[in-house]
């Protein structure tokens, strides 16, 4: 099964929101997914994204191939999470 890492849209008219999932690239946007991974809300100022990074990393490790935007975002991500604290030895 061909996975991908997608924005599937929720909220009303005029006011979307979408939800970063792992879904079988033959689902349609909005029907079924296997997993949601994060949030994405546009109309925040400053917008916010909001992905679980173990799920996330797991999801790329068993090659699931991100949309164009939803790489932009996983960069966007990883780029504003503060670096890992490495022990001295």
């Amino acid at each position: 099964m061909a996975v991908t890492l997608r924005l599937t849209r929720a909220g009303g008219k005029k006011a979307p929101f979408y939800r970063v999932v792992a879904a079988d690239r033959r689902s349609p946007r909005d029907g079924r997914f296997i997993e949601q991974i994060g949030v994405y809300d546009p109309l925040r100022k400053p917008a916010e994204v909001k992905m679980d990074a173990a799920r996330l990393d797991h999801w790329l490790s068993v090659e699931a191939v991100p949309s164009q935007t939803v790489g932009e975002l996983i960069r966007q991500v990883r780029r504003s999470a503060p670096p890992a604290v490495s022990k001295p030895a």
